[in-house]
C-alpha cells in the first residue's frame, strides 16, 4: 500500500541487494536488483508510461471506467495486459496499472540482472533466488506490519499485490485493511488485489473475499485483513515480523 511518502519503505531492506529509487511523474518505484540499474529502469519506465498515457489520450474512458473495457487489437502491450486482468477480476483496467508497471520494469531489467524486486506503491513484482520475506501493512489495524509473506524461489517470477480501502489514495469500494493477492501474472494480482478488497465491508465478509479471489484463474494465495481478523487461502506461507 502507498501512503503519503512511502514511509514503510525505510523498513524495506533485500539482502544481498542495491536499493534504488526511480520515480518518473506520479510513478514511484522502488527497486533491488544484484546492481544499479536505475538509468535503465528510468528508460523502462519512461516506456511504459507514455504507452499508457498516449492510449488514454484517444481513448479517456479507459483511464477511468471501473469496468472492465475492450480494448482494438492495436493497443500497446501492455494496455492489452491491464485490460486482459481487469476483464479476469471484473473491474476497471486502471485497478491493474502500478502492478502492471512493476512487472514491466522488472522484466525488462532481468535482461542484466538475476534478481529483481520492483514495488510500486504496495504492489511488488520478485524473482528471486533466496527465500524473501515481504510485510504486511494494514493501516490501522493491529495486524499490521506484524505479518510476513515468505516468497520462495521456485514461486518467482510472480506479483504480491495489494489493496486498502482504509490506506492511501488508491480508489477502493471497500474498507479491507490489506487485501493481497499473490499471482505469477502481476497485471492480475493487482487488479484481483482490487476486485476482493471492494468486497470487504466488515470482518464478517472475510471469506466472501476469499472466494471472490479463488474463482479468479491465476490467483495462486490471497490474505485479507480487516480489523483484528485474517483470512488466507492459497500457496500462502507467513511468519511474524
Amino acid at each position: 500500500m502507498v501512503y503519503g511518502e512511502r514511509f514503510y519503505r525505510e523498513r524495506m531492506w533485500a539482502k544481498g541487494l542495491v536499493s534504488f529509487q526511480v520515480v518518473v511523474k506520479e510513478t514511484d518505484l522502488h527497486i533491488s536488483a544484484n546492481q544499479n540499474l536505475k538509468e535503465k529502469a528510468e528508460e523502462a519506465l519512461q516506456r511504459c508510461r507514455r504507452d499508457i498515457e498516449n492510449f488514454i489520450s484517444l481513448h479517456p474512458i479507459f483511464g477511468t471506467t471501473f469496468e472492465p473495457y475492450r480494448v482494438p487489437d492495436s493497443a500497446p502491450l501492455i494496455v492489452k495486459s491491464m485490460t486482459e486482468a481487469a476483464e479476469m477480476a471484473g473491474v476497471g483496467p486502471m485497478a491493474a496499472v502500478a502492478g502492471t508497471i512493476a512487472e514491466y520494469v522488472g522484466k525488462d531489467l532481468l535482461n542484466h540482472v538475476s534478481e529483481i524486486v520492483v514495488e510500486n506503491g504496495g504492489d511488488i513484482f520478485i524473482k528471486t533466488a533466496e527465500p524473501r520475506r515481504i510485510g504486511i501493512f494494514a493501516g490501522r489495524s493491529p495486524l499490521s506490519e506484524k505479518v510476513a509473506l515468505t516468497i520462495y524461489p521456485e514461486q518467482t517470477p510472480m506479483g504480491v499485490c495489494t489493496s486498502s480501502g482504509t490506506v492511501g489514495p488508491s480508489f477502493s469500494f471497500g474498507k479491507a485493511d490489506a487485501s493481497v493477492i499473490l499471482s505469477a501474472n502481476t497485471s492480475l494480482a493487482d487488479a484481483a488485489a482490487t476486485a476482493v478488497g471492494n468486497i470487504i465491508q466488515t470482518d464478517k465478509d472475510i471469506q466472501k473475499g476469499i472466494a471472490k479471489a479463488r474463482k479468479i484463474s491465476g490467483v495462486v494465495g490471497v490474505v485479507i485483513i480487516k480489523g483484528t481478523k485474517i483470512g488466507i487461502w492459497g500457496n500462502v506461507e507467513i511468519a511474524p515480523l
